[in-house]
């Protein structure tokens, strides 16, 4: 559950509308890359997760940008 007021975070602890979500996948091969890696970068220190995720914005960009292709 995400902390609210003073709580602490737990990297235990998931957002509730993402539960399951990497498990189901989301039909789309380059989105459920970018999920998978922004998972793994949890894990990375905080200067090498800075790389990853804009790395996955970048793909989310241009996913986006081909849809009305």
């Amino acid at each position: 559950m995400p902390p609210s007021g003073d709580d602490e975070w737990d990297e235990s602890d998931t957002w509730p509308e993402t539960e399951g979500a990497a498990a189901d996948g989301t039909g789309h091969p380059a989105v459920d890359a970018v999920l998978q890696s922004l998972a793994n970068a949890a894990q990375l220190p905080p200067a090498e997760q800075i790389a990853e995720y804009e790395a996955a914005h970048r793909v989310l960009q241009e996913t986006l940008a081909g849809i009305d292709r």
